[in-house]
């Protein structure tokens, strides 16, 4: 699967998901780590990635509908201790 990960997964989540098989591609890596939520979401849509985000602001259906992009993973993940977190999510 083409993904694109937020920059609020770091290089540890870009390992994971690698390790998993998909091909990925970071925000950071593009220089977008600090862009706006829709320059991210147009790049990332434009490129034919699903977005692996961290951010409820892309839960927003309204700003970011369904219909319009190759998919969407928003996780949620349970209180954490550091390192643990990207345990929890893969």
């Amino acid at each position: 699967m083409k993904l694109k990960l937020d920059q609020n997964l770091g290089t540890r989540g870009s390992d994971l998901f690698k390790a998993a098989g998909h091909d990925v591609c970071t925000a950071l890596a593009q220089g977008l780590d600090t862009a706006p939520d829709e320059e991210l979401w147009q790049r990332t849509t434009a490129d034919g990635r699903v977005l692996v985000t961290l951010d409820l602001d892309f839960a927003d259906t309204l700003r970011f509908p369904p219909s319009n992009h190759p998919g969407m993973a928003v996780l949620r993940v349970p209180e954490h201790r550091g390192s643990s977190l990207l345990l929890q999510i893969m």
